[in-house]
């Protein structure tokens, strides 16, 4: 059974992603370098602010 957006937590992986954009790992991995939306690496862990990937899917500019 698929997840809601909102039923993820906060603070995605590279696994959540791929989840919701219904991608291959290879794919995420080649988005999150893109540099499109931002993204903190936590050692070598890749973690996503679900709001600035919900902001990137609606095409909504950055507020910075």
């Amino acid at each position: 059974m698929m997840k809601t957006l909102e039923q993820y937590p906060d603070i995605l992986n590279v696994e959540d992603l791929q989840e919701i954009l219904g991608i291959g790992r290879r794919q995420a991995y080649e988005l999150v370098s893109t540099g499109q939306f931002n993204i903190v690496r936590v050692g070598r862990r890749i973690k996503i602010y679900k709001a600035v990937l919900i902001e990137w899917l609606y095409g909504e500019e950055k507020l910075i």
